[in-house]
């Protein structure tokens, strides 16, 4: 006999969300799942997809919109406020960055890769802030950030600058927008998408896999788990927290060494 979802007792009945960058990959299971829960959501991103994710009888809105516009970012939530009358979750999930040498880049790079991973996510918060300090239930910012922050790989200076930052935004404005709103990090390790198949070898990733505890890359579902246990009632007293959604992170580089000598 197969387990029972525990997903299917959570109920977002009634309640609003956005998720930035849900058209696609680990934002678009961050939608759907939100769905299944009960609620509305909007998505966005910079051009319409073919498809939107759809659950529960429901199917997400989209709203053309680059992130990283501040104004723009601002007129959109208060757009979906004015549709829905609320806004009571917001998921930056937006972000990304291709490697690029520290001693080459250029300083535009730069400023893109900063401005989409830390300076929009504190845009949309802010804006979704306004609207929820005015609501009784408030609201939940829940910011997905990367293993980068803490564990940077080279080729990724930018990248992982800016991920440290959006930790650091989360824990402080946690601090500052307490106790309406809550403000939380998820920290996301190696995921297995689609687009991030190339990355991981042609092996599948079973060589990836096996340097972390898990023994597996995490899918775009147990981010989306994660997402939905924030935005749930089941954390209402936890802001400000970094939950790790890395499968138990990855073996030192020395353990690794060692156990290969020990395998030949």
């Amino acid at each position: 006999m197969s387990s029972p979802d525990p997903t299917s007792t959570i109920d977002l009945s009634g309640r609003v969300a956005i998720v930035t960058g849900g058209t696609k990959g680990i934002g678009f299971v961050i939608a759907k799942t939100l769905l299944a829960a009960g609620a509305q959501v909007t998505v966005c991103g910079r051009t319409e997809p073919e498809s939107l994710p759809a659950a529960g009888g429901r199917t997400a809105q989209f709203r053309a919109l680059d992130v990283r516009d501040a104004e723009s970012a601002k007129a959109m939530v208060q757009d979906v406020e004015q549709s829905h009358g609320r806004l009571d979750i917001l998921v930056n999930n937006a972000g990304g960055s291709p490697d690029a040498d520290s001693a080459t880049v250029s300083t535009r790079f730069v400023d893109k890769i900063v401005a989409l991973n830390m300076l929009a996510p504190f845009y949309l918060a802010q804006a979704a802030n306004a609207v929820m300090q005015q609501q009784d239930s408030g609201g939940s910012i829940i910011n997905i950030g990367s293993v980068s922050a803490h564990d940077p790989q080279p080729g990724t200076a930018a990248y992982s600058a800016a991920k440290a930052g959006l930790l650091m935004f989360s824990q402080a404005l946690a601090l500052e927008w307490a106790p309406k709103v809550r403000v939380n990090h998820i920290t996301t390790g190696l995921i297995r998408t689609e687009a991030a198949a190339e990355v991981y070898g042609d092996d599948g990733g079973a060589a990836v896999a096996s340097i972390i505890p898990m023994q597996r890359m995490a899918v775009p579902e147990d981010v989306a788990k994660a997402c939905l246990f924030f935005s749930s009632d089941l954390a209402s007293y936890l802001t400000g927290t970094d939950l790790a959604v890395h499968g138990g992170g990855e073996f030192p580089g020395r353990y690794l060494v060692t156990r290969g000598e020990e395998a030949r």
